[in-house]
């Protein structure tokens, strides 16, 4: 039996490891969901589906407030206070949060760490600012991204929720982030996004191999296949939305079919 255990505990530990993040996106205290990011369908109560996954084993919340930044304002304190009494694994927190003291706010009510995209296109140095102020781990480097057209193998990345262009190139902005500080990425396919046919693998592949922090990838994850395809390319964790939401998946069942896709993942 120590035999076995051994050998098993020397196998698991050289699997690629993932997390598996559940995504929430709200739009006026509402969760919502669209497909690319557009089209949005009003669900519920974010911190109802929030305590179910909890419940059911997920590793991580993530909330977005997806109109934040096109109205100037975050409002999730609430949402992220609420979440705090009943879920208990660590909660990221993005949309509206444009400086240092804004970041401040999410963790006082208790977000673990906070996802920025628009203010840091319009201004890098947020990058650096939040790092310093409150470590590199809190600071998680949110892209939103486009494939060129033609087919190409490049990606720019936009902002305002995958509605503006910000003329950067994704993957070099993805390397550029973590020079300045950002201690992982939040990765979004902008053109998988609730599509739940696969992910951009291409894409995943591109950014996990010039980046050396964890990666979230999100946007088109029809199943456990594609979680584990993600850890084989290097991405940590895996932020799955719509198959949750309408219920095509449960999270025990997804880190079980993950798990004998030989990844390793807390079950």
């Amino acid at each position: 039996m120590c035999e076995y255990n051994e050998g098993l505990l020397i196998e698991n530990s050289m699997r690629p490891k993932a997390r598996l993040i559940a995504r929430l996106d709200v739009k006026n205290n509402y969760l919502v969901k669209g497909i690319h990011l557009e089209g949005l369908r009003k669900m519920g109560d974010p911190n109802v589906f929030a305590t179910d996954y909890y419940n059911q084993g997920i590793d991580e919340i993530l909330y977005m407030d997806i109109v934040a930044s096109l109205y100037n304002r975050n409002s999730l304190g609430e949402i992220i206070e609420r979440a705090t009494r009943d879920v208990f694994v660590p909660i990221a927190v993005g949309g509206g949060l444009r400086c240092v003291e804004d970041v401040r706010e999410a963790l006082r009510l208790g977000a673990d760490k906070v996802a920025i995209n628009t203010a840091a296109i319009k201004d890098e140095n947020i990058i650096s600012e939040v790092a310093e102020a409150f470590g590199s781990q809190c600071m998680v480097m949110s892209i939103e991204a486009k494939r060129l057209p033609g087919g190409s193998d490049r990606w720019e990345a936009y902002y305002d929720n995958g509605r503006e262009h910000s003329g950067k190139d994704a993957v070099e902005w993805a390397r550029r982030g973590v020079s300045l500080g950002a201690g992982e990425i939040l990765l979004t396919s902008v053109d998988r996004e609730g599509l739940e046919r696969g992910m951009d693998f291409d894409l995943i592949d591109a950014v996990c191999s010039v980046v050396d922090v964890p990666v979230i990838v999100s946007g088109g994850c029809g199943g456990a296949e594609d979680i584990a395809r993600s850890a084989l390319s290097g991405a940590s964790a895996v932020a799955v939305a719509s198959i949750l939401h309408y219920k095509k998946a449960d999270v025990r069942s997804l880190k079980e079919r993950t798990f004998s896709e030989g990844v390793n993942i807390r079950l």
